[in-house]
């Protein structure tokens, strides 16, 4: 069955909006994306009708225990987690791994080694360097090629040893767009005696994740990626979890895994994310002809990421043809299985932060700089320079939007 775009469209009102008489057009994707009417709905109605805390013997909190417990449900699906109970809700990535990483590292010790990732958003980088300055332990870097865009997986058979203890790495690059071979990388770091902590953050709002074939140890990434809400989301194996001791308060729950869910959590955001998940689920149902839940969330994600590539193409075709623009990423027509759209680029005459706001002025909403790629963006060679213009479509998208900015860049780049 086609890809129907209008019909996806139609669920997100914000597409509609105008400022000063120009339609807005949301290419600042991979920051966070916009999201469908019904996750407005149903966020709505959680504060109307289940605005309480858990625990109550009364008709709110019990609301509220359900739309908890139907959130995790909804995010094992969509993860292929073996049980509802690995999945631990947060307020965002970042602030998940910085809490995580101190339940980890009480497994290692000093003189222990840790793998990082050239090619990671901070997020997945500088939580574990604070660890390492904590314990005394060893960081080793897993580089990137500067011409590929890719690792070179033989690079992390010489850094793993039998000291390392954990390998963090993006499952995409929010800079670059690269799609990386996570499932190689855990299988290596597996046979090596260690765990795994997959940042998926950029992946997952595009490519069908499945925790069990990946077999990593944890996974992370965050809902407002994927048209839900301001949430975080991990994953971690059951067996992984129930060894680590969580950072809680005494009254909180000792069980996984709302022994990692600190405080009170947003019941409302849960509720954003089952709505979410619902709608990409609705576009396998209705798009894809899958008959409901898994099989319906991966065919979703498979449609939308044939649409997305042929974003990727279409935008990647214009922006080389665009006289000095470089784009930061893999552009052979052949490899666009192994990117997301997340497309970046550079012009030796132009300050990324003066075309991102050339383009703002024109209603087209793009990001600037190092995206907090910090080591992308150093090994690249454009920290100092003011990083990127980064650009993410998303299958919200047309490519009638594409070419308004593919038009107006000549004029802003003085080309």
């Amino acid at each position: 069955m086609p890809y129907d775009l209008e019909s996806a469209r139609a669920q997100f009102p914000a597409l509609a909006f105008e400022d000063d008489g120009r339609r807005r057009i949301y290419l600042d994707n991979p920051a966070g994306t916009q999201v469908p009417a019904a996750v407005v709905r149903a966020m709505s109605d959680c504060l109307l009708r289940a605005n309480a805390n858990l625990g109550g013997y009364f008709p709110s909190s019990i609301a509220a225990e359900n739309i908890v417990d139907s959130a995790r449900r909804a995010m094992a699906d969509f993860l292929n987690a073996r049980s509802d109970n690995e999945i631990v809700f947060g307020q965002n990535m970042t602030t998940i791994t910085l809490h995580m990483s101190r339940s980890i590292g009480r497994l290692f010790r000093a003189g222990d080694e840790i793998v990082l990732s050239c090619m990671d958003h901070d997020a997945n980088v500088w939580p574990w360097v604070l660890l390492a300055r904590d314990l005394n332990l060893v960081v080793k870097w897993l580089p990137f090629s500067r011409d590929t865009f890719e690792f070179e997986l033989s690079a992390l058979d010489e850094l793993l040893s039998d000291r390392t203890r954990l390998v963090c790495v993006g499952g995409a690059s929010n800079l670059t767009g690269t799609l990386n071979d996570v499932g190689a990388i855990c299988a290596k770091a597996r046979a090596a005696g260690a765990l795994t902590y997959i940042d998926a953050v950029q992946s997952v709002p595009h490519v069908v994740t499945d925790v069990q074939d990946i077999g990593c140890d944890f996974l992370v990434c965050s809902a407002y990626k994927f048209f839900g809400p301001h949430q975080g989301v991990l994953w971690g194996r059951l067996d992984v979890l129930e060894q680590l001791e969580p950072y809680k308060v005494r009254p909180a729950p000792t069980s996984v895994p709302d022994c990692f869910e600190t405080g009170t959590q947003s019941h409302e955001g849960f509720a954003g994310i089952k709505a979410a998940v619902d709608y990409l689920e609705w576009i396998g149902t209705s798009m894809a002809g899958a008959p409901g839940g898994r099989d319906a969330l991966r065919a979703a994600m498979r449609l939308l990421f044939d649409y997305e590539k042929s974003l990727a193409t279409h935008l990647i075709d214009g922006l080389t043809a665009i006289d000095g623009v470089t784009v930061q990423g893999i552009t052979a027509p052949d490899a666009m299985d192994r990117r997301v759209p997340t497309v970046s680029f550079t012009h030796a005459d132009a300050d990324p932060a003066h075309v991102a706001e050339s383009l703002a002025r024109r209603n087209i909403f793009v990001w600037n700089g190092h995206n907090y790629a910090v080591e992308v963006a150093k090994t690249l060679g454009i920290y100092e320079s003011g990083g990127a213009v980064r650009v993410g479509p998303v299958h919200y998208n047309s490519i009638a939007e594409l070419d308004v900015l593919l038009e107006a860049l000549p004029g802003i780049l003085g080309v």
